[in-house]
This record gives structure tokens, sequence and C-alpha cells, in this order.
């Protein structure tokens, strides 16, 4: 990758980064973007703000997570480097701590490989089903069994008590299914008890087969 495109591509993380904070999906120094690129990984930096980031201080490691230039990358290289490991197609992940998302992180009961209602048609094309792993600290390496056990099965998982992380083939995919699981669990938790109508499962095959989704 030419010098012009690793720069673009630092530009879009910093775009999609500033929407994301503009839009209230992430606030303060929360949520990390990281990007494949030939021979490594852009990432985001630790305590940096998504809606102010210096695209020429976006963190560059190297295929085996080690640092090679920028400022220090997020504490979450734990997470980001497992998504990329359980799903091979991957190009690009966005963890964010969106309210809705994360309130549904906290309600008991969810079902682990499948906690998103079928509310949307939009819920099954960009998000599939959504995983739940239980709570680890923040950037601790516990996460990473959690989410190989679920085998890559899952593009978009749950974090217990602490929000959403989703992995795409590209960065505008990853940012587009982070939002709509965002939205969706925002539907979600607006009907909560007022059993709304779900898609049914013949919806659901309908929907796989028309648009060839991998869920």
């Amino acid at each position: 990758m030419t010098e012009s495109t690793l720069s673009k591509t630092r530009e879009a993380i910093a775009m999609h980064g500033r929407s994301l904070f503009e839009r209230g999906l992430t606030f303060g120094s929360s949520g990390n973007i990281s990007v494949r690129v030939p021979g490594g990984y852009l990432v985001t930096p630790t305590n940096a703000c998504l809606g102010r980031l210096d695209p020429s201080r976006i963190c560059l490691v190297d295929e085996t997570w080690q640092y090679v230039s920028g400022d220090k990358p997020s504490k979450e290289l734990p997470l980001h480097s497992v998504m990329y490991e359980t799903r091979p197609k991957t190009q690009a992940v966005v963890h964010l701590h969106s309210t809705y998302a994360t309130a549904l992180s906290l309600l008991p009961g969810l079902d682990p490989h499948d906690a998103l209602a079928a509310i949307t048609p939009y819920a099954i094309m960009r998000v599939g089903r959504l995983a739940v792993v239980p709570y680890t600290c923040p950037g601790a390496p516990e996460v990473i069994a959690h989410i190989r056990a679920l085998k890559g099965k899952h593009k978009a998982i749950l974090l217990g008590n602490h929000g959403p992380v989703v992995a795409d083939t590209s960065l505008d995919h990853a940012v587009y299914a982070a939002e709509e699981l965002e939205e969706t669990a925002k539907l979600i938790i607006l009907t909560r008890g007022m059993q709304p109508n779900l898609l049914t499962p013949a919806n659901i095959d309908e929907l796989i087969a028309t648009f060839k989704l991998d869920v």
C-alpha cells in the first residue's frame, strides 16, 4: 500500500469517527476503530476522542499487532485482534459504547447466540445474529477466549456491560452495521414489554436467500 493510499485510509477512519461522535454513538474518548492494511492494521489511539482524530497520528501496527508508528494504540487490541483472527474476511472492526446497544448488554435473559429480536429486515441484513459474551475488563486478554468460543459465526457481538463490537468486509460496512445495531437496540428497548410484531422465520429465510447473507 502506498503512503497516499494509507493516508486516505487514515482520513476515512477520522471521517467515520467524527460522524459517529457527532451523532452521539460514542462519547468522550470511548470507542475505537481498526482497519486491515497490507502488512498490518491502522488502529485509533488510546484515550483519543473519535470526534477529533488527527489522521496522521492514527497508529500503525504490524501483522502481529506490534507497534510501528503513530500514537499509542487503543488498549482494546486484544478485542480487535481476535475479531480478525476468527473472521478472516474481516477488513475493519468498530467498537462503540453506544447507548442503546450498551443498555441491551445489561439486560438479563438475552439469547447469547441471537440477542436481537427480528424486528426489521435491516437488522437481519446488516447485523445478523448478535452474540453476547460475558463481561471482561476493557483491554483484558480474557475477551479473546470468549470470542474464540463463538468460532467466527457472528460479525456483531455485545460485550456484557460494555458495548458492541462489529467486524465487516470494509470500514463503511462495519460502521453501517454498528449504526444499524444501535438503532435496532433502540427499537427493542423502546418497545420492550409491548409485544411488537416480529419477522417470521420465512421472512428471515427470504432475506438470507435474496441478499445471500452470511448470518
